[in-house]
């Protein structure tokens, strides 16, 4: 086990909260497994909250899956949605002198210092699903999806529409998250460089369908005028469609508003299907073969060919796609 390299405050009592590839709430830790054993590798793992959305419960499910006494490993758990939080548990695992520190981040700063504590304790950090602004030195891997790809995916997806005019409710995930950048600056990016796309409202509601629901019930309110609603999770998709099947407002396929969303929940693809929905794009959560695969090669004494691991994802169109993606692809 690694040298105890500082003292820390233990990480307030945590629960799990509620919310992509969010709702806000405490840090919230529980063990894959009940002592330590000789031999086992120790590993701390750093999630968002797993009932955000059905992602990060799929994500969450495959991580325990794997890491498991019977696969080598103890294995603890730390989940929240505040950064603050997830550092308090990352220092936490340092101190127990966990040999791995598995790592989800909730914002994507603020993460050098505690990284550099786990280097100079002899921790090696793997990042998952989501990228991090700390030197690449600080951690030995990065398994992530390509989030500033999955939303220039969707743009040019919608810019295939060839609407007239885009007049766009942008309901945004956790601001500051990999997610939310990503899916986010390719729409600013597009709406800044073509005149006739116009942001109606941008607006977080941190993952949550709630949250959606009353952003767009504000705006059928307000008597805006809106022709696409995108949405950086199918959560918040599912909540925008509440509030326009509420005001008797078509959606879909020869529809009035087009909806997108993003991570491919089986039941989100279903809507594509049922042509309820326009577009999805897909967040892969199954990244633990990947870290898995990362561990065994270094407890081999091999070495990490490839720092960062993007993972290819696809975008679903409601006209294109099949009973099978939504089976093959659904989460």
């Amino acid at each position: 086990m690694k040298k105890r390299v500082l003292a820390v405050l233990m990480a307030a009592a945590m629960v799990v909260g509620l919310t992509a590839c969010g709702a806000t709430g405490a840090a919230s830790t529980d063990s894959g497994s009940s002592g330590s054993s000789g031999g086992l590798i120790k590993v701390g793992i750093i999630n968002n909250d797993p009932n955000e959305s059905g992602y990060r419960t799929a994500n969450d499910k495959d991580l325990k899956a794997t890491f498991t006494e019977a696969n080598g490993y103890e294995a603890s758990f730390a989940y929240s949605l505040k950064n603050d939080e997830q550092i308090a548990a990352a220092q936490k695992f340092i101190q127990d002198g966990v040999d791995y520190l598995l790592l989800s981040a909730a914002d994507t700063s603020g993460w050098d210092s505690v990284l550099k504590d786990a280097q100079d304790a002899g921790i090696k950090v793997i990042l998952f699903d989501r990228t991090i602004d700390a030197s690449e030195d600080l951690y030995v891997a990065s398994i992530v999806s390509d989030m500033a790809q999955e939303g220039q995916t969707a743009v040019d997806w919608l810019a295939s529409q060839n609407l007239p005019e885009y007049n766009i409710i942008h309901i945004q995930g956790v601001m500051g998250s990999a997610a939310q950048q990503g899916r986010t600056g390719a729409l600013d990016t597009k709406v800044a460089a073509e005149s006739n796309w116009n942001i109606v409202t941008q607006q977080t509601a941190e993952w949550n369908a709630e949250t959606a629901q009353q952003i767009v019930q504000s705006q059928i309110d307000a008597g805006a005028d809106f022709n696409v609603i995108y949405a950086e999770n199918d959560d918040m998709a599912k909540g925008a469609v509440a509030a326009l099947d509420a005001a008797n407002i078509s959606h879909g396929v020869d529809g009035d508003v087009i909806i997108m969303g993003f991570d491919c929940n089986k039941w989100a693809l279903q809507e594509l299907l049922d042509k309820n929905w326009n577009y999805d794009g897909q967040c892969n959560p199954f990244q633990s073969s990947y870290i898995d695969e990362i561990i065994k090669k270094l407890e081999a004494g091999q070495t990490i060919s490839d720092k960062v691991i993007i993972m290819t994802e696809k975008g679903f169109d409601a006209t294109t796609i099949t009973e099978d993606d939504v089976n093959n692809y659904g989460i």
